[in-house]
């Protein structure tokens, strides 16, 4: 007698979510590329800093009224169900989350808060050459000071340290697990084994992520026009 298992197609990621995803990434790579060439690149690298900045703004507020699993609130976990999956990890029973598990939302929190610091403190830098934030002159001087180092050679570290920690995270599940997080996130959709709440995406909801998208350009704007 065969055994059948049905699996349920589930839109796990709504677009914008992706695209938010992909975006961050490409916007990452670049400001990481322009500060290494320095120059006239610098200038990208301001707008690039702006952009993730409103990346980071728009996926917290996409964090409260987003697609189900985009929602803070369906996969950031108590202490108390973050040291269970721990547990479960340790004792390699871990099971599958549809969307991200305890340890990818706090790699998810993490990340937001360190570009959050990233972008902050590049606001307040300056170089003493020809290069400085759009904060760096209504700040005190040992803000500037301590931003600069920070924006330079404490949070760029940080950053490609999460970055790489994320690349062997998706690895790791993917090669060993054999849990493709990868396909997921490029497609929206995910096939599991029991039935599971659906991601709202539809045209209205991401033409209302792009009005939110849009007003937190407009915050970014006025963040950086301030002075």
């Amino acid at each position: 007698m065969h055994t059948t298992h049905t699996t349920h197609r589930v839109r796990v990621w709504d677009l914008p979510t992706r695209l938010f995803h992909i975006a961050l990434i490409l916007t990452i790579a670049g400001l990481y590329i322009t500060s290494e060439i320095e120059g006239e690149a610098m200038q990208i690298h301001f707008w690039l800093g702006y952009t993730v900045l409103s990346l980071v703004l728009f996926r917290l507020a996409w964090g409260l009224v987003g697609g189900h699993w985009s929602r803070f609130v369906n996969f950031v976990p108590t202490p108390a169900k973050f040291i269970a999956y721990v547990q479960a990890l340790r004792a390699r029973s871990a099971t599958t989350h549809v969307g991200h598990n305890p340890l990818g939302a706090l790699s998810v929190l993490t990340m937001l808060g360190v570009l959050l610091l990233q972008v902050f403190s590049g606001f307040m830098s300056d170089d003493d050459i020809s290069n400085a934030g759009p904060w760096a002159q209504l700040v005190p001087s040992h803000w500037v000071e301590l931003a600069t180092e920070y924006h330079s050679e404490i949070g760029q570290v940080l950053l490609i340290i999460l970055m790489c920690l994320h690349v062997a995270t998706v690895l790791y599940y993917k090669l060993i697990k054999q849990d493709d997080l990868i396909t997921p996130m490029v497609t929206g959709d995910k096939n599991l084994q029991t039935e599971a709440h659906a991601s709202r995406d539809t045209w209205t909801s991401r033409i209302f992520a792009l009005s939110i998208f849009a007003a937190c350009c407009y915050a970014v704007f006025r963040l950086v026009t301030m002075g």
